[in-house]
C-alpha cells in the first residue's frame, strides 16, 4: 500500500523481530496500524511482543528523590528531556534537573503541579525556568513525566540504572513498602525489588492494578493463538487460562521471579523477609521512569 513505507516496515520489525515480508504483510492488512499489526503478527505466531515497545530517541535525565518523616516517606522519580547526551552531562543541567526532583516532592509528584511549582530560587515556575535554560544552555528540554509514592509507615527505597550523576541516569525506580518494621532492612530489601522492576519492566503491581484493556487484547491474542492449534473451544478456554497466567507471571510485579535469586516470587520474598524486618510488609506501589521510552526517532535520526 502507498501509505506504508520502509520505515515503517523497519519499525515494526524492529519492534517485534519478525520478518521484513511478515511485517510488510502485517502492515498492508491493518492499513498501516502499527499497534495493530503488532497484534496481527502475534495472533500469526510470528512476534512475541506483548506491548509496543517504544523506540528510544529522546536524551536527558531520570532523577530520583527521597524525603524520609517521622515515620514514613516519600519519593519521587521525574524525566527531563535534552536534545543531546552531551547536555545530560552539563552540570548546569544536572543541577536543574536534580533541582526538579526535590520540587516534586512537595507535589508528590503530581506531574502538571509541578509545572506549575515555584523553581527553587527562581521567582518562577518550573516549566519557565526549562524556558529559561534553553536560552541559556542553547538546547531544547522539557519536564516530560513525574511519579511519586507515599508510605505513611515504612520506607520508599530507590534505584538509578545507568547513573550519570548522584540519583539521575537512564532509569529511576521507586518502591514503597509498608511497614513497622526495621527501617534499614526494608531500606535493603526495598532497594533489591527496586533493581529487580528496573530489570523485569512490571506493568502493575498486582493483578487487579492491570488496565483491564491491557487483560482484555492479551485474552483475545491467546484464544487466537489457540483456536490455531484447531482444538476445541472448552481445551482452548484452559490453554488461555494457562497462558494468561504466564502473562501474569511476566507482567505484574508481585507475580514476577525475582531477578535476584530466579526462583522466589515477589509475593513470597515479602513474605519470607518479614520475619527478619519483624514485621509484616506490604508492597504499596513503584513507580518506574525509563528516558526516551516510547519516544520514536525520526527517519533522519536512524
Amino acid at each position: 500500500m502507498s501509505g506504508i513505507t520502509a520505515a515503517n516496515v523497519k519499525q515494526l520489525r524492529e519492534m517485534t523481530g519478525a520478518g521484513m515480508m511478515d511485517c510488510k504483510s502485517a502492515l498492508q492488512e491493518t492499513n498501516g496500524d502499527m499497534d495493530a499489526a503488532v497484534d496481527w503478527l502475534r495472533k500469526k505466531g510470528l512476534s512475541k511482543a506483548a506491548k509496543k515497545a517504544g523506540r528510544t530517541a529522546a536524551e536527558g535525565l531520570v532523577a530520583i528523590a527521597v524525603e524520609p518523616n517521622a515515620s514514613g516517606a516519600t519519593g519521587v522519580v521525574v524525566e527531563v528531556n535534552s536534545e543531546t547526551d552531551f547536555v545530560a552531562r552539563n552540570e548546569l543541567f544536572q543541577k536543574m534537573v536534580s533541582d526538579i526532583a526535590n520540587t516534586a516532592l512537595s507535589v508528590g509528584g503530581d506531574l502538571e503541579k509541578l509545572r506549575a511549582e515555584t523553581f527553587p530560587g527562581a521567582g518562577k515556575s518550573v516549566d519557565e525556568h526549562i524556558a529559561e535554560m534553553v536560552g541559556q544552555i542553547g538546547e531544547n528540554m522539557s519536564l516530560r513525566r513525574s511519579d511519586g509514592i507515599s508510605v505513611d509507615e515504612g520506607v520508599v527505597a530507590s534505584y538509578v540504572h545507568g547513573a550519570v550523576t548522584d540519583g539521575a541516569g537512564k532509569i529511576g525506580v521507586i518502591v514503597g513498602l509498608k511497614s513497622s518494621g526495621d527501617k534499614a532492612k526494608l531500606e535493603a530489601l526495598g532497594k533489591q525489588i527496586a533493581m529487580h522492576v528496573a530489570a523485569a519492566r512490571p506493568l502493575a503491581t498486582k493483578v487487579d492494578d492491570l488496565d483491564p484493556n491491557v487483560v482484555k487484547k492479551e485474552k483475545e491474542v491467546l484464544a487466537d493463538q489457540a483456536r490455531a492449534s484447531g482444538k476445541p473451544e472448552n481445551i482452548i478456554e484452559k490453554m488461555v487460562e494457562g497462558r494468561l497466567r504466564k502473562f501474569y507471571e511476566e507482567s505484574v510485579l508481585l507475580e514476577q521471579i525475582f531477578v535476584i535469586d530466579g526462583e522466589t516470587p515477589i509475593r513470597k520474598v515479602l513474605e519470607n523477609a518479614a520475619k527478619d524486618v519483624g514485621g509484616p510488609i506490604e508492597l504499596v506501589g513503584f513507580a518506574r521512569l525509563e528516558l526516551g521510552e516510547g519516544v520514536e526517532k525520526s527517519d533522519d535520526e536512524d
